[in-house]
């Protein structure tokens, strides 16, 4: 019999409990990877009520039951020493750590002008923080165990980011914030772990859960169609090749992914470039060629790039 893809490797999935996690946890293991399956257990998506075993223990279960290798963390990853000992877990469980999927997440809505302190840092927190405090003590093991060997091993990071940050949500200042917070320690730890072996990329999802389940209230499921296209599963399979030593050349990299499509990302481009008849530029030449440039342009034309991939704005 051939060897799974991922046979023999052991991962990490945050926010593994519910939704896309669960789905990208499940997908692992069924792919031959050992899963630590990683939830606070907290009901409220918005990160509030008391934290329980139960999500992490019941997909742990789900995987054991189908024949595969798992065990269940229940610690917050946006604490930084709770974040150390789940990967230490992995390590301590399986020998090593191979593949880390960050998803966890909370979500507090609201306008800008309206958004709490508090409101804004728990969200950077739980999405940001998370997501650099597991990858901190991730790359640390890769390195050590890179410099012990003396050349480079596997490690695989995948992280989470959104449309959000592509083409903005009016009412999730603080989200979108994070979510592009996220691609920017993606892009970091990819140019510094490349050399260990290491890659690291991240995905904007689009799939019915617990966290979008205002976003997509009015889009219902075509009947008679089978898998639901907003359903987890269609993201799992991506993040089960990007974990994959299949993947080994793709790094620093932003994929859409939703429904049975994934598009690439391109980094920004520049589209226009002005230079100054002078030492520098003043006001008023300024306005003479920024004026007219956005002045041909249609409101959002920005934008255009994401809008090809279907994207509802704001």
């Amino acid at each position: 019999m051939p060897l799974l893809p991922l046979q023999g490797l052991s991962a990490v999935v945050t926010g593994a409990g519910r939704g896309l996690g669960r789905a990208e946890a499940l997908e692992l293991a069924r792919l031959g990877a050992a899963v630590v399956v990683n939830d606070y257990g907290q009901p409220g998506r918005d990160g509030t009520g008391e934290a329980s075993t139960g999500p992490a223990e019941e997909v742990a279960a789900e995987i054991r039951a189908a024949g595969g290798t798992a065990l269940a963390h229940t610690g917050d990853v946006s604490d930084f020493e709770q974040a150390r000992t789940l990967v230490e877990s992995a390590v301590a469980a399986f020998g090593r750590l191979d593949i880390l999927v960050n998803n966890a997440g909370i979500l507090r809505d609201r306008m800008v002008f309206s958004m709490a302190e508090e409101e804004w840092d728990s969200v950077l927190r739980v999405h940001l923080k998370g997501h650099f405090n597991t990858t901190r003590f991730a790359a640390a093991h890769w390195r050590e165990r890179s410099k012990r060997a003396g050349e480079p091993v596997f490690g695989r990071i995948v992280n989470t980011s959104s449309e959000a940050f592509l083409a903005g949500s009016a009412g999730q200042p603080n989200y979108a914030a994070a979510k592009g917070g996220i691609v920017g320690l993606t892009t970091s730890t990819a140019l510094a772990l490349g050399k260990y072996g290491v890659t690291a990329n991240a995905i904007c999802p689009r799939a019915r859960t617990r966290m979008t389940e205002d976003v997509f209230a009015g889009i219902e499921q075509p009947a008679g169609t089978g898998l639901d296209p907003l359903a987890p599963e269609h993201v799992a399979p991506l993040v089960g090749y990007l974990a994959s030593p299949a993947a080994g050349h793709v790094n620093g990299q932003l994929l859409v992914v939703h429904g049975g499509m994934v598009a690439v990302v391109e980094r920004p481009r520049v589209a226009a470039k002005f230079d100054s008849k002078q030492d520098t530029f003043t006001y008023d030449e300024l306005e003479a060629v920024l004026g007219p440039y956005y002045a041909d342009r249609p409101a959002g034309e920005t934008f255009a790039a994401t809008e090809v991939l279907g994207l509802k704005r704001g």
